[in-house]
């Protein structure tokens, strides 16, 4: 169905494509791989037609084809689901499936044939619970999920490319979007999908093209046979043999962080815990579980009744107070709630602590980027660019950057929300080996994470979430994928 040969792509400065080729067959699942700066978001938005390529040829259907603009590729018949989702919350989600080829006559919007158009899209994708008339902005991120995929259905696109679908999905829903996808496969619809689990790569592929430096390393793997070692390694380079530290033998000190019958009305329910010094706490539970919430009320930064202290003090004043007395938070969302993507690395890394670069009222410029410089080395953030904008580092070198805010300063207690969402395998590497040696420090880490293998993975000791209670703890090593998928699935305790 698709040929893409030859593609070259030039940034400033950066070679981004250097001939990739790709091919992908009419009714396949077509997974594509590789690395944060690998090339793999030019080359889809060149599929979307928001890039233009300098050189090299696109096919669909055998026949060329020039995808001018993001309208020329819709109308071509490939449509693209980014993982940031480009929906509007204000509009209802018959308006946003229908947004830009409104149902009209005579110039009048015919709002009834859109919404009885959209119901049955919601319905192709087993989901009529959705009400076309429900404003996007109060859906869930799974329903919302489900309404870019009816926009993309009501362009009859052929080709579908699902940017990290799952990113945001908890696994039940992750099973939901599995369902959908071989369902649009087998009515003849291609999709090619990215993503950075190689778990899903198995389970959702049918081929899988590796990109790496801009080229394609490899093309038309079958997903199902290729060992994880050979991708590991075509991906980035080398082996990656133990992707989590080990922490047998950690040493704990004395309990740092302790939360006390922490309640948010109608989202979390009397909840109680401990971390000590030096301890990795992980919170195992569904998006929506409550845990993201627990990590912003302990942060200050989402109202709650019960005690928060640190080393016996109470957490006061907001985030502001949290930050003063030790706490520091790199939240679920990083490009929307932590980093100024416009601004300098360097900026944003001294953000939290420019007062100590103050002097009468003016900043120390000097003092700033040498303080800057040393956290880059440190934590070996890539580019080691002090200059450079934020937003063109890859995921994992901005999540360097959000934890390196808080280090600028001696940190009690970190808080981690999705540490390695959107990170490429050899990134993730990287932050568990900086994770692990911030706990040997002797800093409290208390940790979210969407992936039950990561939270066994990381931590010491998880505490298993749903519906805004813990409904378990344990040691990590009494736990398996089983028993917290279980428990988090169904309520039940061990």
């Amino acid at each position: 169905m698709l040929e893409v040969r030859n593609i070259v792509k030039h940034f400033p400065g950066v070679r981004a494509l250097d001939g990739v080729d790709l091919d992908v067959r009419a009714g396949e699942v077509h997974c594509l791989l590789g690395q944060n700066g690998a090339g793999k978001s030019t080359l889809i938005k060149i599929l979307a037609g928001a890039h233009q390529p300098d050189s090299g040829t696109i096919s669909f259907d055998d026949k060329p084809i020039r995808l001018a603009t993001p309208t020329a590729a819709m109308r071509a018949g490939i449509a693209t689901i980014y993982q940031e989702l480009d929906l509007v919350d204000g509009l209802s989600v018959a308006e946003n499936v229908f947004l830009g080829h409104e149902h009209s006559r005579f110039g009048f919007n015919r709002r009834g044939e859109s919404r009885r158009a959209t119901a049955g899209l919601l319905a192709r994708l087993g989901h009529p619970e959705i009400p076309p008339d429900a404003e996007v902005g109060g859906l869930s991120p799974a329903a919302k999920q489900i309404v870019s995929m009816a926009r993309a259905l009501s362009h009859d696109a052929r080709l579908i490319i699902m940017d990290e679908p799952s990113a945001a999905l908890a696994h039940d829903e992750v099973a939901n979007l599995f369902r959908i996808i071989r369902d649009l496969a087998a009515h003849g619809v291609s999709v090619v999908y990215i993503s950075h689990r190689l778990e899903e790569i198995r389970e959702i592929g049918d081929r899988v093209t590796v990109l790496k430096d801009g080229r394609a390393v490899a093309s038309g793997l079958p997903a199902h046979d290729t060992p994880t070692r050979e991708i590991v390694s075509l991906m980035t380079g080398r082996s990656i043999e133990h992707a989590f530290p080990d922490r047998t033998g950690a040493e704990f000190g004395d309990d740092v962080l302790r939360v006390t019958e922490l309640t948010i009305p109608g989202v979390v329910d009397r909840v109680s815990f401990t971390v000590r010094a030096g301890e990795i706490v992980g919170l195992a539970g569904l998006v929506g579980s409550g845990r993201s919430e627990i990590l912003e009320a302990v942060y200050g930064a989402r109202p709650a009744s019960g005690t928060v202290t640190v080393r016996g003090r109470p957490v006061r004043g907001g985030p502001h107070g949290a930050v003063r007395l030790g706490l520091g938070l790199a939240p679920e969302e990083r490009k929307a709630q932590a980093l100024l993507l416009d601004q300098s690395v360097a900026a944003n890394i001294t953000l939290a602590t420019l007062g100590n670069h103050a002097r009468f009222g003016w900043i120390d410029r000097r003092g700033e980027r040498a303080a800057a410089r040393r956290l880059i080395e440190t934590l070996d953030v890539r580019p080691p660019d002090l200059d450079r904008p934020i937003r063109t580092l890859s995921g994992g070198n901005q999540q360097k950057a959000v934890l390196a805010r808080w280090l600028a300063e001696d940190r009690t207690v970190l808080l981690l929300d999705e540490p390695t969402r959107g990170v490429d395998v050899g990134a993730r590497a990287e932050l568990y080996a900086l994770i692990n040696r911030l706990a040997g420090q002797g800093i409290a880490i208390l940790l979210v994470s969407s992936e039950v293998p990561e939270v066994l993975g990381l931590a010491d000791r998880v505490l298993v979430i749903r519906d805004g209670r813990i409904i378990h703890q344990a040691p990590a090593a009494d736990l398996d994928e089983h028993a917290v998928l279980d428990m988090i699935m169904e309520g039940s305790a061990l």
